[in-house]
């Protein structure tokens, strides 16, 4: 028992410092893009960089949103920041896919490789296509996360999945943290250079590099030989299943959910709470943005400042509250998040001073913190041991696919309706995946043969 204990413990420790490590090479690019879309504007040898900026600037001008140099940036670096989204939308259930047949360990040293592929275009993007295939490569190549989902998913105690979603929550806060500072001192230093961003794309790929030696030589492959899936797909229509929108939220891949309704009505509804809760999330959160700059005057720094207090806030929450908590309370702790977030919203969005804004944002800190990792852990629960790549695959590329849209809906109803209206909307619309949430009976595999 000590010794399976111990094993636990490793692979979760493994999977924090895997995660940490990537997310901090991936996260310094962040404060990095509006100096990088200044920089192709005037030096991109190509027509690309012109053309997107003018199918941006159609859609501003669409929604009504005024023309400044801050506002252009955020809608640009949305835009691309939709389309690695969607990137991770379509590659989640695939890599997870895989990892049920080929093990979880492969499938995150191939996701790495990829990454480090991508950080050598960015750092050779001496032109606007080079960097956007740098990123493309990036969005079809990062799905460690998913995968590290999956591992932690195979773990047999309830309270060592618990623990260990609530881990990869606290990795994620932490490098959201100390990643875009390490990136906005990179753009402190280098400000002026003509290759600036050589510097922090080498960093990232060091830290890729490194991320790869230390998976390879500690972490343990957690998914049995005899508990593997026999194939990734094997016809035209299981392929449809990992790609399909509608199949994905159906979770039609997963076969276990066919051989019993309740647990695939379980897993479904769980699917569209994730679903539904980010998007809303993920699209007032690409708004705040806007909010400060508008209504309190935020330079890049503030909301630099702004963001890291943020995160600061979410790894508090996780690491000292829901990582000890979390254990069998999941779905309520997940509902007190979504609770404390409508308040948080609307305070956000009649906010008048900037006091009232960080009141506002400790309460979506403390959502941000606790809906996610409660969720994916209650994901964790359902499906075969074959099967759980496939699950948490699915699971991450309809978070994916919320990201990609949210922001969207979110900044056209900010600009058509303004910030009070979006945010009260926002708050009340988070009220129909609290009650879908509420609703929910978690029927699982292990639960059933208990039953029977």
């Amino acid at each position: 028992m000590t010794s399976e204990r111990d094993e636990t413990s490793h692979i979760s420790k493994v999977i924090f410092f895997s995660l940490l490590i990537d997310l901090f090479g991936f996260t310094v690019i962040l404060p990095l893009f509006p100096s990088i879309l200044q920089f192709y504007k005037v030096n991109d040898k190509g027509t690309l960089y012109l053309s997107m900026e003018s199918a941006v600037m159609s859609f501003r001008t669409l929604i009504g949103i005024p023309e400044t140099e801050d506002v252009n940036s955020v809608l640009f670096g949305g835009m691309i920041g939709s389309l690695f989204s969607f990137l991770q939308f379509v590659n989640s259930p695939l890599f997870g896919a895989a990892s049920d047949v080929y093990g979880r360990k492969p499938m995150i040293l191939t996701s790495l490789i990829g990454s480090s592929v991508a950080y050598v275009f960015w750092a050779c993007s001496d032109s606007f296509l080079l960097f956007l295939i740098a990123r493309t490569i990036a969005g079809i190549s990062e799905a460690n996360v998913s995968i590290s989902t999956a591992v932690i998913a195979d773990l047999k105690s309830d309270k060592a999945r618990s623990k260990g979603m609530a881990a990869i929550g606290v990795a994620f806060s932490i490098a959201f943290v100390f990643g875009p500072l390490i990136g906005a001192g990179f753009a402190k230093m280098l400000s002026g250079s003509s290759n600036f961003f050589v510097a922090p794309a080498l960093f990232s790929l060091s830290l890729t590099v490194i991320d790869i030696v230390y998976v390879a030589g500690y972490m343990p492959e957690t998914l049995k030989r005899s508990s593997r899936a026999t194939s990734v797909t094997s016809s035209y229509r299981e392929i449809s299943y990992l790609i399909n929108p509608v199949s994905l939220f159906q979770f039609s891949a997963v076969t276990s959910t066919i051989d019993s309704p309740k647990r695939g009505s379980s897993l479904r509804q769980l699917g569209s709470i994730y679903f539904m809760y980010l998007f809303i999330f993920s699209g007032l959160e690409f708004t705040l943005t806007f909010l400060t700059h508008n209504r309190f005057n935020f330079t890049q720094i503030d909301q630099g400042k702004m963001f890291a207090v943020l995160g600061l806030t979410m790894a508090l929450v996780q690491g000292g509250y829901i990582r000890r908590r979390m254990a069998g309370k999941e779905k309520r702790l997940a509902l007190n998040g979504m609770l404390l977030l409508i308040p948080g919203f609307i305070i956000v969005g009649f906010a008048t001073n900037v006091a009232t804004v960080y009141l506002g944002l400790i309460l979506f800190a403390f959502a941000a913190a606790s809906v996610v990792p409660c969720l994916s852990s209650l994901a964790a629960t359902h499906g075969l041991e074959s099967e759980k790549g496939r699950v948490m695959g699915i699971v991450r590329s309809l978070g994916a696919l919320a990201r990609a849209t949210g922001p969207i809906c979110a900044s056209a109803s900010y600009w058509l309706f303004g910030s009070r209206f979006t945010y009260v909307l926002g708050g009340l619309l988070l009220i129909v995946p609290l009650l879908c949430l509420r609703t929910l009976q978690v029927t699982t595999v292990e639960k059933e043969e208990k039953k029977e």
